[in-house]
């Protein structure tokens, strides 16, 4: 057995015994931890899985996705809740949650083809800037618009959920397993989508756009594309956001919120789509650590703001691994590589015996 292949084969096995932790969380820890981190995990992982998805696959660093998340999660609140049940802010359509459910989903992927189009153009930092716009854009709208919520939060939003997601105001287990499918489901369906000629095509725009252009291939279609599968991802993850916090309110998709998910896709790797739930659990357990364990007075030396603390944890995980968790983990394999020396079958076939 090669080196390779022993290291797919151990991911296999990592990520079996992750999926049967994750079904046994509920079992294994408190009810706070699986409800503050391990539903918020998989919830800002499959925001920053879209992050991850565009840039891994499709040469696109895209800052777009928190407000491609906001705008699903606030699509939703104004079509579900109603006057009837005490709501004072939002449209108050007092639609199908179903119904609301898909309409809210399509709007935002329109809207991401849309931003899709616009940006498919533009490479590298002018893409960045661009995109990060959308979320500056989609900040003020909310804000601004005082008609679907303004300023203040639009409550309400966890207490109507389709028939086949239940009550998650009062079982938030239930939100728990909902969130860990649809994570399966987007690391399923990015996974898949990879391997397609699609997906094939897209990794050659991202290394070649020039020759993949001379070759006939339609970039900028295929990058619009792309920034729609990445605003699917991202209204997945901020419907279960909306159903997870129970409201909406400009912070949820402002500046803040998107150095967060950009944070939390380069804490776990951006090349590894793995990264983005990985990132997200380590981004929320240092989180909650340093929250609860910081001084009131601050820390010696380096000061007491929650800010300063991650920013060093974080400047520290990039200077070990600039790819990284999922970095470092290939690294280590990597490292093993080189001191196993060449595989077995080139040995033979030099006519030297393996030792």
């Amino acid at each position: 057995m090669t080196l390779d292949t022993s290291k797919r084969a151990a991911e296999r096995v990592i990520g079996i015994a992750a999926l049967a932790v994750a079904i046994l969380a509920p079992l294994l820890f408190s009810d706070f931890y699986v409800n503050a981190i391990l539903t918020q995990a998989l919830i800002l992982g499959i925001g920053a899985a879209s992050l991850i998805f565009l840039s891994a696959y499709g040469g696109m660093i895209s800052l777009a996705q928190t407000g491609l998340m906001g705008i699903a999660g606030y699509a939703l609140a104004n079509m579900v809740t109603q006057r009837a049940s005490g709501e004072s802010k939002g449209l108050l359509l007092g639609w199908d949650p179903t119904l609301s459910l898909v309409l809210a989903i399509l709007l935002t992927v329109g809207i991401g083809i849309v931003f899709g189009a616009v940006a498919s153009r533009s490479f590298g930092i002018y893409f960045l800037m661009l995109t990060l716009t959308y979320t500056v854009i989609a900040f003020l709208f909310v804000g601004s618009v005082t008609l679907i919520g303004g300023f203040s939060p639009v409550a309400g939003v966890d207490r109507y959920t389709p028939g086949f997601v239940g009550d998650v105001v009062n079982d938030r287990q239930r939100l728990f397993y909902i969130s860990l499918i649809a994570a399966v489901l987007v690391y399923l369906l990015i996974r898949y989508l990879i391997r397609t000629p699609f997906g094939i095509s897209m990794q050659g725009i991202r290394d070649e756009p020039v020759r993949m252009a001379s070759l006939g291939y339609n970039v900028a279609l295929h990058r619009t594309l792309a920034f729609g599968i990445g605003a699917f991802v991202a209204a997945i993850g901020g419907v279960l956001y909306a159903w997870w916090f129970g409201q909406l309110s400009p912070t949820t998709l402002g500046l803040d919120a998107t150095i967060q998910l950009l944070v939390i896709a380069v804490i776990g790797g951006l090349r590894r789509i793995e990264g983005a739930w990985l990132g997200a659990l380590a981004f929320l357990v240092i989180s909650n650590e340093i929250t609860n364990r910081i001084p009131s007075s601050g820390l010696p030396v380096i000061g007491g703001t929650f800010n300063t603390v991650i920013g060093f944890i974080f400047l520290a995980i990039v200077i070990v691994s600039p790819d990284g968790l999922m970095g470092l983990w290939d690294r280590i394999w990597d490292a093993a590589r080189r001191r196993a020396g060449p595989p077995q079958v080139e040995v033979e076939a030099a006519g030297a015996s393996p030792s």
